[in-house]
């Protein structure tokens, strides 16, 4: 008898500790959201099923007895969520029962195209995949009257890339509408670029477009911002000296290799977009730009330097001569020790 009561207490408390570990986030620390889409007339068994396939909860079962227990069965609402996986069922249900959809945090990190744009709107199912390039390129942001009006810029951003401010902006889950967001990071570029850089961009003696263009070319060709000036002094003195830029970044960016090696035929595209064949800047920007790196184009250092590459460790160094550029590209690139 004693050991059946103890057997009884055991399981009791075993199913207890499950139940409680089932109420739990499925991962605390990695968290990651998923966009959820209840349907209208779904049962509380069907929306179970559709969290547990998104990987947001730990048992269906355990949820659906929470609910029973707590007297919120068939509480929950349709809609379109932002669900993560950090959040307790006891969290979930708060959001569930409110039917509106929360807004999701869409970082855009400096040096992004308008591709990579689309790529991470389509990963977060705010759009169908191609929907953001194709924005890019044919919806109207003629009002805009900072963008540039050349007509042979790369299809793959069209006259956008380069132009949408790098930052964090909070959208809605649901109808959300790649125009508006596309003119949301326009009016913080012109807030913070146009507009805040405004004395600097008219003292300067060169167009805004061509600014633009050459910091994302510094944004892309440094990785520290102690390199930004002495690059963008470096790339500047060749351009005004009508030298080639040689920007490996542009001709990564016009055969969509942001970091696969660079083949020979690569680097033998006929585009203006290939520095290696092409003298002068690119016919637009190929990323979207840091302030620092607008502020580094604006302030060139100057330096006795005409060459700079990166190491395998990502340590940068800089040449006066191609001599000196050809001995530390075999020292540093070609295998040789130090």
């Amino acid at each position: 008898m004693k050991k059946l009561l103890l057997l009884i207490v055991v399981l009791t408390a075993g199913g207890w500790f499950w139940y409680q570990s089932a109420l739990g986030p499925v991962d605390s620390v990695g968290a990651a959201r998923k966009k959820v889409t209840i349907e209208s007339g779904w049962s509380t068994m069907r929306i179970l099923e559709e969290l547990e396939s998104k990987e947001l909860i730990r048992s269906p079962m355990a949820f659906k007895l929470y609910l029973k227990l707590s007297g919120q069965d068939g509480s929950l609402q349709a809609g379109v969520f932002l669900l993560d996986q950090s959040q307790s069922v006891a969290d979930l249900i708060a959001i569930l029962q409110t039917g509106k959809a929360e807004e999701i945090s869409v970082t855009i990190p400096e040096g992004f195209t308008v591709k990579d744009i689309d790529d991470l709107l389509t990963e977060l199912e705010l759009i169908e995949e191609g929907q953001a390039v194709a924005c890019a390129n044919t919806c109207d942001f003629s009002t805009y009257t900072f963008l540039p009006t050349v007509s042979d810029l790369a299809e793959r951003g069209g006259k956008l890339e380069g132009y949408i401010f790098p930052d964090t902006y909070y959208v809605p889950a649901n109808d959300f509408v790649v125009k508006f967001f596309f003119e949301r990071m326009l009016n913080a570029f012109r807030k913070s670029v146009v507009e805040g850089l405004a004395e600097q961009i008219e003292t300067s003696g060169r167009s805004l477009h061509e600014l633009v263009t050459m910091a994302s070319l510094v944004e892309e060709e440094t990785r520290k911002d102690d390199e930004r000036g002495p690059v963008s002094g470096i790339l500047w003195k060749r351009y005004d000296a009508d030298w080639g830029l040689g920007v490996d970044a542009a001709v990564r960016y016009i055969v969509n290799k942001p970091s696969a090696a660079i083949t020979h035929a690569d680097l033998n595209v006929n585009s203006p977009y290939n520095l290696r064949k092409f003298r002068g800047l690119p016919p637009g920007p190929i990323a979207s730009i840091s302030l620092k790196s607008m502020e580094a184009t604006l302030n060139p250092e100057q330096s006795a330097y005409w060459y700079y590459l990166h190491d395998k460790t990502g340590q940068i160094h800089y040449s006066a001569t191609n001599e000196e550029h050809n001995t530390k590209r075999y020292m540093y690139l070609g295998g040789a020790s130090k």
